[in-house]
């Protein structure tokens, strides 16, 4: 039996959830460079289009297809409407295949310009670990998963891999959507509560996702009525609780994603997607978002 077989056979019990949360944060991790690197601008300046929120709607949903903007804002859920509706026009200026062609070509340039380098060894290896994952996952409401996963593979080797990446990482926000519509938090809760935990800056929140004062105030009272704010806006002891639960249970959503290829095999692939984050974080991509862990 070869190392590649030991690592890709599923545990014999069920998954540990330390290693679905190790492999949903590098995954996300090694996502996350597509909205902040300038190459995306770029090549969404070549298809006429130079706002950077219609330029990260329209790389984000074109895996959908040239669906209305209601249907973007319900996959994306955090977003508020005025956000949202900001994308017509978007498919006029291209086709959504265009707009998966350009996302690619973004992503190769990117990760060449800042030197991510796997070997052919590595590459082969994650993706023995990441391809069993994405044929085999359940996508049942799971809309930009499925999306992604309808997307033909790239003949580049390194983007091939990020797009099955993105697969899963698209995989978890969804499943992370079920989860926070079962607590009740709606979509401007939620983005409150994520700012409060200092891992997203509010200015940004709120500029990306346009909620207006009125819309953000009746959020903070809510979750301030729920014991999980204080009366100044800061996370509560309570509040804090109820986040780490809500992120161990779309963990547990996700240990069935990654069963196929069981802890070692999701430990292993954490270790072989590493260094595209890495990479990134040298070049100072992220400081922006420092210790921001998703980009929904």
């Amino acid at each position: 039996m070869s190392v590649n077989d030991r690592l890709i056979r599923p545990g014999d019990g069920p998954m540990d959830l330390n290693a679905v949360a190790d492999v949903s944060r590098a995954v996300s991790a090694a996502h996350l460079f597509v909205y902040l690197a300038p190459e995306g601008a770029e090549e969404a300046a070549g298809l006429g289009v130079t706002d950077r929120g219609q330029a990260y709607l329209a790389f984000r949903s074109a895996a959908m297809g040239a669906v209305p903007w209601q249907v973007t804002l319900a996959a994306f859920y955090n977003f508020s409407p005025r956000a949202v509706r900001a994308m017509a026009g978007v498919w006029d200026a291209a086709p959504p295949e265009r707009w998966q062609a350009a996302r690619f070509l973004a992503v190769g340039r990117a990760m060449r310009r800042v030197g991510v380098h796997l070997t052919d060894g590595h590459l082969a290896e994650a993706r023995s670990l990441i391809d069993p994952v994405v044929a085999g996952a359940d996508y049942a409401g799971k809309v930009l998963a499925a999306a992604n996963a309808s997307v033909p593979l790239p003949p580049d080797p390194l983007v091939a891999l990020w797009q099955q990446i993105t697969v899963a990482r698209e995989w978890r926000g969804d499943a992370h959507l079920v989860v926070l519509a079962d607590n009740g938090l709606g979509p401007c809760d939620c983005l409150v509560l994520h700012t409060a935990t200092g891992r997203l800056p509010t200015a940004l929140a709120r500029a990306t996702r346009r909620w207006n004062d009125e819309e953000w105030s009746a959020a903070t009272a809510r979750l301030v009525a729920r014991g999980w704010l204080d009366s100044r806006a800061v996370l509560t002891d309570a509040g804090r609780a109820a986040r780490e639960r809500i992120e161990g249970e779309t963990d547990a959503h996700c240990a069935a994603l990654w069963a196929p290829i069981g802890d070692a095999g999701a430990r292993r692939l954490a270790s072989l997607v590493a260094p595209i984050a890495d990479a990134f974080t040298a070049a100072g991509t992220f400081q922006a978002v420092r210790g921001r862990s998703d980009p929904a």
